[in-house]
């Protein structure tokens, strides 16, 4: 991502809030700290005005400095505003004793997440009672097109869409497995919205082997994706096109059942939605 994709231009587009914000989106789990020089190289910024964001970000708690007075990282203002956030969302509070259900009834790991751009962001977890279980964190965001969960969010996307989210090739690549042009995320779209659930052995990591499925609003539209991983594990396929893909499947169909009637099919803007097709819909629980 370049620094035009991180800072949008328009006519009604605030500049110093455009760019502070793309100084947040710097960070990562795997770049826990930035310099002010890394920041106006990748933003394509003058040092002086990188200076002034990262002063008013640190006094209002976004960022703080390291010891070393050179890196910074992300302030407790960060991790404040994205827990509430997570709270604040329903759907992740109706979601959790089904997802602690479906862990305790695979004694696999149990997440759900949502998309946030080319990314998902995991907001609920349920890790395996194991010695060894799911690392992830809630917060935690993986790339969309190399992961099953992500290819979920998506698989219901137009032509359009898809090229809208990801307009040039390569994709890039964190497996054998991953798709590196649009054609191939397509075709493996298309597996997907077949099946109505998404399999994985090492498909983003080696050693960690994942079922996932979608789950949908009032509308049908896919609005998060629940899964059940293992980690350094090896399960079989038949397993995980069986039993287990039936138990996600019972429970991202138990998460969205909530949401529907919660929410009025004929509620709140489709606008910005993707549609899906009568074959890829949710149906009710496979079992009772």
């Amino acid at each position: 991502m370049d620094a035009h994709d991180r800072i949008p231009q328009g006519k009604y587009v605030v500049p110093a809030l455009a760019q502070g914000l793309a100084i947040l989106s710097l960070f990562s789990r795997r770049r826990a700290t930035i310099t002010p020089p890394e920041i106006a190289q990748e933003l394509n910024l003058p040092r002086s005005t990188v200076f002034r964001l990262l002063h008013t970000l640190q006094m209002m708690g976004f960022v703080q400095k390291e010891g070393d007075e050179r890196h910074f990282k992300l302030g407790p203002a960060v991790l404040s505003h994205g827990f509430e956030y997570l709270a604040s969302l329903d759907i992740v509070e109706a979601a959790q004793p089904i997802l602690q259900r479906l862990r305790d009834e695979t004694g696999l790991s149990a997440h759900m997440a949502v998309r946030d751009g080319r990314e998902i962001v995991y907001v609920a977890r349920y890790p395996a009672r194991t010695t060894i279980s799911s690392t992830v964190n809630i917060g935690t965001r993986f790339p969309v097109h190399a992961t099953v969960m992500g290819r979920m969010m998506i698989c219901d996307f137009s032509d359009e869409q898809l090229l809208d989210l990801f307009p040039t090739d390569p994709l890039p690549r964190f497996s054998e497995q991953t798709p590196t042009t649009l054609a191939d995320l397509k075709a493996v779209l298309a597996g997907d919205r077949e099946r109505g659930y998404a399999v994985s052995q090492s498909f983003f990591e080696r050693g960690v082997s994942s079922v996932a499925a979608p789950v949908r609003d009032g509308m049908g539209y896919i609005v998060a994706v629940i899964n059940i991983t293992a980690v350094d594990a090896y399960i079989d396929l038949a397993a995980m096109h069986g039993d287990l893909k039936d138990a996600v499947l019972k429970a991202s169909a138990q998460i969205t059942q909530w949401i529907r009637r919660e929410t009025p099919r004929d509620a709140g803007d489709a606008a910005n939605k993707t549609p899906s097709s009568e074959t890829s819909k949710v149906s009710e629980p496979l079992h009772a």
